[in-house]
């Protein structure tokens, strides 16, 4: 298991920076405030390195003006090097690992310059830095192991302590990777050396219950520790007691089994002790014993290799179809994304952390990690989503609307509120990120502040008529439908329309706003809206769309036949000014597909030919029963158009209600 303050990921710095003529300033500004998100302090004596190389202000603003670009990074890091410039690398290298944390190796060469220039606190504090942003990296542990190694004072008894603490660090935090042979065996290697061989097999005993890609070679190097040293030696003061006593009590039985053979000595004789003291035991028969106290040690530790096997060979075809286990900005292809989301299908924690060293900038295995922590922990979960949005998918925003829901789901509102207003801040512009916002205040019931976020979009998208068009018809639909303030609603589609007269949605909804109001008093508001959208710059075809639904609002609530026969010669006059193109549909020619009736399953059906439209000389107050399926519209002698028309108008519109 992971401690958690080792999977802590630092936040990322400012990312663009302008140049100063004197190579310092900002650039100056933003070295330290990268230096502080990475808790690590610039020297004292940096600046002594004087000005800046000749290329550092151009490339370090092609690097900032273009974050995701990662040649322009390696590009500034490898200008820096070849320079030699102690304070352009370390400014270079702090700001590219705030973006890349999991570049494990700029991390080591970040270390390195530290160590170099004297700054071995300095070397050792970026590797405790990287080591927290990647605490999987089997690389940089052993980095910063052989560190303290060549830097500390090993006469010193503190030292041995620190390596032996930084080493249990390591195997705690990737000790589990399947890769993690070379970090074991170098721990083992320095108890060795330290003379201390109870603590090699101690730390032999562990690795042997990892499954790992030598396990076969730590076995046999165990085998080989076991026969060169005496057993009293390599093994704990308790496992050696007990060792001892199970071989005393097999070498007893031995003798006794011995004894039972042997022929009677005559009267008078002494017979050869048999038995003899443990003190006795341990010293004068201690050689005979150690190949049996060998044989018992391995013979336990063979279930335990067995087992061990067993586990290995489940992974080894998942392992073996990884290709590219570290992090890199080129795109893997199918068959290793294939390959990890098998592996993950099958394995535990420890997977999922090393397939996001691979797969960072790949969202699908983020949230796969998420679900499968979230019934664990919430807070491991949440922290999971706080490094995968502020560091490595900073500009992916549905990383973080997952999280915003995540958070919402579970009770905190604030922290939701908190994800989208940090993402709207980064990535300006997005329309679901408003809406998301707004609709997270009328969950909780907070209306006013939904209205006020929507109000805010509709006045900041002034300037883009169709984003203005947008927000303003999702405005009126929160006002009429949940505040149940029509008259706010039809403001602001009545101001929307006058910077977008030509948008027919805004068109739409407002005429829907109307239709929907009460029919003994909507009549005017409803002829006035068509009769603004037929004053608009919409096309032919929209405008007789709103002239029928005119039309039809006037026959189903119009309140005398003269209103309704008013409103069809306007009509007729309205399709005489826009030509034959739609008249064309009223002669119901069953070849041209414009000219078929749209039933309610959505079948098309040919429509039934029509006479062209004719008044009639005296108003007809009471029309004579339609025929089955008839519209009632004919008893005033409306043809086919109209059929037609009306489906199409339901159709196409998109309703407010």
């Amino acid at each position: 298991m992971i401690a958690p303050e080792a999977m802590e990921a630092v936040q990322p710095p400012p990312e663009t920076v302008e140049a100063t003529e004197e190579n310092g300033g900002e650039l100056a500004s933003e070295a330290s405030e990268a230096a502080t998100a990475y808790n690590m302090p610039l020297a004292e004596n940096e600046e002594e390195d004087g000005e800046l190389p000749a290329d550092f202000d151009r490339l370090w603003k092609l690097a900032h003006d273009n974050p995701q670009d990662f040649s322009s990074w390696t590009d500034l890091l490898q200008y820096c090097e070849q320079e030699s410039h102690m304070t352009a690398s370390r400014r270079s290298l702090v700001a590219f690992l705030a973006r890349y944390p999991l570049c494990y190796g700029y991390w080591k060469k970040f270390a390195d310059l530290e160590r170099r220039a004297g700054y071995t606190n300095k070397a050792q504090e970026v590797c405790v830095q990287g080591l927290k942003a990647i605490p999987l990296s089997v690389d940089l542990w052993i980095h910063y192991i052989n560190l303290l190694l060549g830097t500390l004072n090993m006469n010193l008894a503190e030292s041995s302590q620190r390596i032996r603490s930084a080493f249990e660090e390591a195997v705690a935090a990737a000790g589990l990777d399947f890769h993690s042979d070379r970090l074991w065996e170098l721990y083992i290697e320095w108890e060795k050396e330290q003379g201390d061989m109870r603590a090699a097999s101690g730390v032999y005993d562990r690795v042997l219950r990892v499954p790992t890609q030598l396990y076969s070679s730590h076995y046999d190097k165990f085998k080989t520790h076991l026969n060169t040293h005496a057993p009293k030696d390599v093994l704990s003061a308790e496992e050696y007691g007990r060792l001892l006593e199970e071989c005393k009590q097999s070498h007893k039985i031995e003798k006794a089994e011995q004894a039972e053979g042997e022929e009677e000595i005559p009267p008078g004789e002494e017979k050869e002790p048999t038995e003899v003291n443990q003190n006795y035991l341990v010293s004068s028969h201690q050689e005979e014993l150690i190949p049996k106290m060998r044989e018992l040690l391995l013979a336990r530790r063979e279930k335990v290799f067995q087992d061990l096997e067993g586990e290995v060979r489940k992974r080894w075809n998942f392992e073996d179809a990884i290709k590219r286990p570290y992090f890199h900005v080129k795109p893997l292809d199918r068959t290793q994304l294939r390959a990890w989301h098998s592996y993950l299908d099958w394995e535990v924690r420890i997977l999922f952390e090393r397939c996001l060293i691979a797969c960072a900038l790949y969202e699908e295995f983020w949230t796969k990690y998420i679900q499968y922590l979230e019934p664990q922990s919430l807070d491991e979960a949440r922290a999971v989503f706080r490094r995968a949005c502020e560091i490595h998918l900073a500009h992916k925003h549905t990383m973080h609307l997952q999280w915003a829901t995540f958070e919402e789901r579970h009770g905190d509102l604030n922290e939701a509120r908190r994800v989208l207003e940090a993402l709207e801040t980064s990535v300006p512009g997005l329309a679901m990120v408003r809406l998301r916002r707004a609709g997270l205040e009328r969950r909780a019931g907070r209306l006013d502040e939904s209205e006020a976020l929507l109000r805010d979009a509709v006045a900041q998208a002034k300037e883009t008529p169709h984003l203005h068009a947008f927000y303003s018809i999702k405005l009126a639909r929160l006002l009429l439908k949940l505040c149940k303030n029509p008259s706010k609603a039809r403001g602001v589609l009545q101001e929307a329309l006058e910077i977008s007269p030509d948008n027919s949605k805004l068109h739409l909804n407002l005429l829907e706003l109307e239709v929907s109001g009460d029919p003994r008093g909507s009549a005017e508001g409803v002829q006035l809206c068509v009769s603004r959208a037929l004053a608009a710059p919409l096309s032919p075809r929209t405008k007789i769309l709103f002239s029928q639904r005119g039309l039809q609002y006037a026959e189903d609530y119009g309140t005398s036949v003269h209103s309704v026969l008013t409103v069809y010669e306007e009509h007729q006059k309205l399709l005489k000014e826009l030509g034959n193109k739609k008249r064309g549909a009223e002669n119901g020619d069953n070849e041209d597909p414009d000219k078929m009736l749209k039933g309610e399953d959505g079948s098309a059906l040919p429509a039934t030919p029509q006479p062209p439209p004719t008044m009639p000389h005296v108003p007809i107050t009471t029309p004579p029963p339609p025929m089955m399926g008839a519209d009632m519209s004919a008893g005033y002698g409306y043809g086919g158009w109209y059929q037609v028309e009306v489906i199409t108008l339901f159709t196409n519109f998109i309703p407010l209600i």
